[in-house]
């Protein structure tokens, strides 16, 4: 087994695991970033931008590149109900300095972050690592054990941030267990085609007789996010892929003449719809943010912009103390840890705009300028 160090240790890179090693790199610390897949080129992946992350790009002078990738913007967020459309949010009246949501993959995002990242010698990305376990040293987490090409290695560090999503095997290892809360609802999505003469549906969820379904522009193609009852999945399979097509060709008429491109259901990604949070996110050594802190998908897209801004208030709470034990050797307190949680507890708990949640983004580059601490 090979033994890597480094100062910090994210585990997963999503957009959280990736901002917090960017921002982290900037500021002088040695970090490394585990990635359990081979590449981020994954359907279906949140890829709802919002005003606030976007204005954290900005600060990190990555607004204009970001903007450069193939995007769509959507302006307003509101629902379609037996046909009477109501918008409950039009960001161009509230004075962003972006005033929209910008739907962009999420590979691409990723490839922008980690890309700037890696212009920094102390930042390294591990891709095919898979975390598994975590080392352990005195009762203090210690570092990561993870599954590579060759077989198994591990990061000692001063500080693991497990950044691995819903299912996170970080947490489960360190034997933490989030609480569950009951969520009416699991979701289907699936494609179908766009045309030119399509309308601009915006952010919309459509909704009659007691079915509902959300249609995002994705440029050349529709994403459809198809709403089904908590436990109803083998349900609508056992019934055949015939219905799904009546109820999406019902609720979106435009799309009638196409529904014929669902072929079946291999066509289709389920979804679980998840709510759950830790009531500490941390532990000695530990630190856990976006969705292995705080699972809240799919709600309003938010996944993305919680994730990333959780990884904004922790550089910017603890970067001079991860500088002092880079420097020093010397442990980060648990009360530096637990600043992040209640941080961001509030906009994680009830979110007063779920289309636009609390920013952490002010003085992003307040860390990432901050320098390493001199030893005597």
């Amino acid at each position: 087994m090979t033994t890597l160090t480094a100062t910090v240790c994210v585990a997963g890179c999503g957009p959280a695991g990736a901002v917090l090693g960017l921002l982290l790199a900037r500021a002088g610390v040695e970090v490394v970033v585990l990635e359990k897949h081979a590449d981020f080129l994954r359907d279906f992946r949140g890829d709802t931008v919002h005003p606030s992350t976007i204005e954290v790009l900005d600060e990190l002078g990555l607004a204009d590149r970001f903007l450069a990738l193939p995007h769509h913007k959507v302006s307003t967020v509101g629902f379609v109900r037996d046909g009477h459309r109501l918008d409950l949010a039009d960001f161009s009246t509230l004075g962003l300095r972006y005033p929209y949501i910008a739907f962009v993959p999420q590979w691409d995002l990723l490839h922008l972050l980690v890309g700037e990242a890696a212009r920094h010698r102390n930042f390294r990305l591990l891709m095919q690592a898979e975390a598994y376990d975590v080392v352990r040293d005195g009762g203090r987490v210690a570092g990561v054990r993870f599954r590579g090409p060759d077989g198994d290695h591990q990061v000692r560090a001063h500080l693991v941030v497990a950044a691995d999503g819903r299912h996170s095997a970080v947490r489960r290892a360190a034997g933490l267990r989030p609480r569950e809360f009951g969520a009416p609802m699991d979701v289907l999505q699936f494609r179908l085609t766009r045309r030119d003469t399509d309308p601009d549906e915006g952010y919309h969820l459509r909704m009659a007789g007691g079915r509902s379904v959300a249609v995002i522009n994705r440029g050349s193609y529709w994403n459809i996010a198809y709403m089904i009852r908590k436990g109803g999945y083998e349900e609508l399979r056992r019934a055949g892929i015939q219905p799904l097509r009546d109820d999406v060709a019902g609720l979106v008429g435009f799309l009638a003449d196409r529904v014929g491109e669902l072929t079946g259901f291999d066509d289709t990604r389920f979804l679980e719809v998840r709510l759950n949070r830790l009531r500490r996110w941390h532990a000695p050594g530990l630190l856990l943010i976006g969705d292995a802190a705080h699972a809240m998908s799919p709600i309003a897209g938010v996944g993305i912009n919680l994730a990333v801004q959780d990884a904004v208030a922790a550089a910017n709470l603890l970067t001079r103390r991860i500088q002092q034990a880079q420097a020093t050797g010397e442990p980060i307190a648990g009360r530096a840890l637990a600043a992040v949680r209640r941080r961001r507890r509030t906009p994680t708990v009830a979110p007063r705009r779920c289309s636009a949640p609390p920013s952490d983004s002010a003085s992003t580059a307040r860390c990432a300028a901050t320098p390493p601490p001199t030893t005597a």
